[in-house]
């Protein structure tokens, strides 16, 4: 057997038959350190910048809005190529997840191009758009620019993160990303403090880092070293592979576009009380990140494993993989939100040493979503459960909950009624009630997988229909 042949079935084999408590760490852990890795060096450009003063750290934190305008663009294409390809392999149909690969890569590297043009031509109604104040306008500026040039290497990168994974090569995957990240905190203090570059510092940081990882990824697929074959022949705008990239990447499209519309409207919110409250707010996000984007990377792992097992009907282990990854969750969820409400105040100490108005925002907002943090993590499992198993419907719902239908409205309410202190309680009362959504969606979707281990022979071969399936 042909070696590319060999690893095609011994990763086959591995997705159909290694027991989930080996299989999902497996898929899991390198996704988790890579996510990891991507947050401190957020974290890192935030700490530097803090050096430069209360007004360049509120700055970094107002850019972290145009990041995830960049990511929505990609996670579109990533997350729904990673769904159907997954189920494609599954069914062993790898030309046509080839195809998937290829059209999703080169939509990518052309919407970044977009972006960038349009981001630099706009740049100064961009940054205040996502909630620079007068203060600090020129650091958003310094800052927003390095991160547009990076923009199609940033949206591509995605997608070949997102590909690598849903064929079993989660650790390449990892090793990409982490390499772009240690570069990033390895040259951020050279940059902004060694060469006085200031935030454009970090900026030039974070453009070369997603430059670094873009390169890594594409190696493979040029090496012909993995199950995809990644070549501008293989474009296929099919309308299979449109309406199901389309169909998956739409609810992904929506949260990370949710997440850059909350934070510009929390941005916005927090500069009406202060720069300190806002760069508190800043400092928040990014300090989250970092548990949030491990829950994450545990569910980016689970979620091809959920999508290559329905793709080869084995709903069994479709319904034992959400078992094991929510009991997992959960109790992350509770030990990590216990570890950081104690490292609270140490934290956002690290973010300023006068500025007690920061830190007090700062304490007060992390402690309160540190409460629902396992509620948080659970809920991302299942997402990632609709998403894998090709559920738009609830998947599209999930998404837009906790950053649409519960943060933005609690962005608006909650101030008014608590001032300053009701923007450190939004995203615990966001976390709150999108579990209340999570949950009716969880007892459909786990009743639709039961009724199909109990009748698997009465269910078409096909990767992408769900017949008499209704998702409320």
């Amino acid at each position: 057997m042909p070696p590319a042949a060999s690893l095609r079935e011994s990763r086959r084999e591995m997705m159909l038959t290694l027991p989930m408590h080996r299989l999902i760490p497996k898929m899991a852990v390198p996704t988790i350190v890579s996510m990891m890795i991507t947050s401190m060096y957020s974290l890192a450009d935030t700490y530097f910048v803090s050096y430069l003063g209360t007004s360049a750290t509120a700055a970094v934190g107002v850019n972290f809005s145009l990041d995830n305008l960049i990511m929505t663009v990609g996670s579109f294409l990533a997350v729904g190529a990673n769904s159907f390809i997954a189920r494609l392999l599954g069914a062993k149909q790898d030309r046509k997840a080839s195809q998937v690969l290829s059209t999703t890569f080169f939509t990518a590297i052309f919407s970044g191009l977009v972006v960038m043009i349009l981001g630099l031509v706009f740049l100064d109604p961009l940054v205040r758009g996502l909630g620079a104040t007068d203060n600090i306008i020129q650091y958003s500026k310094d800052y927003a620019s390095y991160v547009l040039l990076a923009a199609p290497f940033m949206a591509s990168s995605f997608v070949m993160n997102q590909c690598l994974r849903s064929e079993g090569s989660a650790l390449f995957s990892m090793i990409g990303m982490v390499s772009g990240a240690v570069l990033n905190i390895a040259v951020d203090p050279l940059f902004i403090l060694g060469f006085g570059w200031g935030v454009k510092g970090a900026s030039a940081a974070t453009a070369i880092s997603k430059v670094v990882s873009f390169i890594i990824l594409i190696a493979p697929y040029l090496r012909r070293t993995s199950l995809l074959h990644l070549s501008a022949r293989n474009i296929h705008f099919s309308g299979e592979i449109v309406s199901e990239v389309a169909k998956m990447g739409f609810p992904a499209m929506m949260r990370s576009g949710l997440a850059a519309v909350s934070m510009i409207v929390l941005n916005k919110s927090a500069g009406l009380y202060s720069d300190s409250i806002l760069a508190g707010m800043s400092v928040v996000n990014r300090v989250v990140m970092f548990p949030t984007s491990a829950i994450l990377g545990f569910g980016q792992g689970f979620q091809p494993v959920a999508g290559f097992n329905w793709g080869a009907r084995r709903y069994d282990r479709v319904y034992k993989a959400f078992t094991f990854s929510s009991i997992v969750t959960l109790i992350a969820g509770a030990v990590m939100g216990i570890i950081l409400a104690v490292l609270a105040q140490t934290l956002i100490g690290l973010f300023t040493k006068t500025d007690q108005e920061l830190l007090a925002i700062g304490v007060l907002s992390i402690r309160l979503q540190c409460l629902v943090m396992p509620l948080h993590a659970w809920v991302i499992v299942v997402n990632m459960l609709y998403a894998g198993l090709g559920k738009a419907r609830g998947a599209a719902i999930l998404s837009i909950s906790r950053q649409g239908l519960c943060l933005i409205p609690s962005i608006v309410v909650l101030p008014l009624i608590f001032g300053a202190n009701g923007l450190a309680a939004v995203q615990f009362a966001s976390d709150l009630l999108s579990m209340l959504i999570a949950v009716p969606l969880c007892i459909s979707i786990i009743r639709d997988i039961k009724v199909r281990m109990l009748s698997k022979a009465e269910e078409p071969v096909e990767v992408d229909a769900n017949p008499g399936v209704v998702i409320v």
